[in-house]
């Protein structure tokens, strides 16, 4: 069963005996606030919007409103003897962004964007870089295959004493307008492709484009203290355009290698240090090495495992800020696997001047074991 189509004049809001002026308003505020562009994946913020387009559409026509008027939705069926005035629905409508240039145009009495000059395209570069490059930055030449100017037309897309012809559909703006309801729609020109002109003679080396492909060779400053993903923009140096436009921008995209005893977060620098245990109670001074060099740690006397001593300023150099980061020194004490004979002997001497009972407790644990079964019995 066909779900009852709402009423008209209750969908836009206003009473059944509204002005051209009140149904307008209305209108404007409904196709705001419920326009697709402005809802992104919200289904029925579309819907309603296609049912309130509809309503327009009906009651904005003097001849279509007083058959709704006096025959309700009948008038507009297709298939129940209706009038056949077609239901000025959202069909018309192939583009939601067209049709809201459209309504900004009527709003503020000026088109939403106007015709924007042709650009290149942006294209990004991959640059692998070890740790201590990222630390010290560096200049690098890159090879970089991107779009030129032609150099036979030298960027025009015409042949010689070919002039670009402005386009008879547009009149050279780009776009073309037509009416829609109360809206002027106004959408890319088909023939121009929004460009305004065409070229009668295109150039025999670049097909018209205006560009060719070529390798550049750049020189790229890379500065100290990026990090993985980091992105270096220059402005210009990508794609040229189309017919001399302006050319797009260059991305250079930075991957840091993996590092064989440091580990990067964020400015920071971690280093894993393995003392000794004989390191660990006695202390110790012991030099570790650092991104641009090496320094002297200070180990303290019964130094725990798991320790983090940090090092101001002998991590990475910031990108964004003044200075360098940290380097954090994660101590963890190797306990000796292989013992000779004397050493276990001292080992065991030492643990009984401490006082420690270095036996097994065995005879613990297992009167432990007795006490629990003997307690399950009674």
């Amino acid at each position: 069963m066909a779900e009852a189509k709402q009423d008209y004049y209750e969908l836009l809001g206003v009473a059944k005996g509204a002005s051209e002026e009140e149904l307008k308003q209305a209108y404007k505020k409904l196709a705001k606030k419920y326009h697709p562009d402005l809802n992104p994946g919200n289904k029925d913020a579309e819907d309603h919007f296609k049912k309130v387009n509809e309503a327009f559409g009906i009651l904005s026509d003097p001849q279509k409103r007083a058959a709704y008027d006096q025959y309700g939705h009948a008038a507009f069926s297709q298939d129940g003897g209706g009038f056949g005035y077609g239901n000025g629905g959202f069909s018309g409508f192939s583009d939601f962004s067209d049709m809201f240039d459209g309504i900004f145009e009527n709003f503020f009495g000026g088109e939403r964007r106007g015709r924007r000059p042709a650009r290149g395209r942006d294209i990004s570069v991959k640059v692998s870089l070890t740790l201590e490059e990222a630390f010290a930055g560096q200049e690098r030449e890159l090879n970089i295959p991107k779009l030129e100017k032609c150099s036979k037309c030298g960027g025009t897309g015409a042949t010689e004493k070919t002039k670009k012809q402005t386009c008879p559909t547009c009149q050279g703006r780009g776009k073309v307008q037509f009416a829609q309801g109360f809206f002027t729609i106004s959408k890319t020109c088909h023939k121009c492709h929004g460009e305004g002109h065409f070229v009668e003679n295109p150039c025999e080396s670049c097909g018209g484009k205006g560009t060719e492909s070529k390798t550049r060779r750049l020189k790229v400053t890379i500065p100290p203290g990026v990090d993985n993903e980091s992105r270096l923009r220059l402005e210009g140096e990508g794609d040229s355009a189309p017919q001399g436009g302006h050319p797009g921008d260059l991305y250079v995209v930075f991957e840091i290698k993996e590092h064989p005893i440091f580990i990067r977060y964020g400015d920071d620098l971690i280093y894993q240090l393995p003392i000794s245990f004989s390191q660990a109670a006695l202390g110790a001074e012991i030099q570790i090495p650092t991104i641009d060099g090496k320094t002297n740690l200070k180990i303290e006397k019964g130094t725990q495992c798991n320790t983090e001593l940090r090092l101001r300023s002998k991590g990475m150099t910031s990108l964004r800020h003044r200075g360098r980061g940290d380097l954090i020194v994660k101590v963890f004490v190797e306990v000796p696997t292989n013992l000779n004979a004397k050493q276990q002997e001292l080992l065991k001497e030492f643990a009984q001047i401490s006082g420690e009972n270095i036996e097994p407790m065995r005879t613990g644990f297992w009167n432990k074991i007795k006490d629990f079964f003997a307690g399950e019995g009674k």
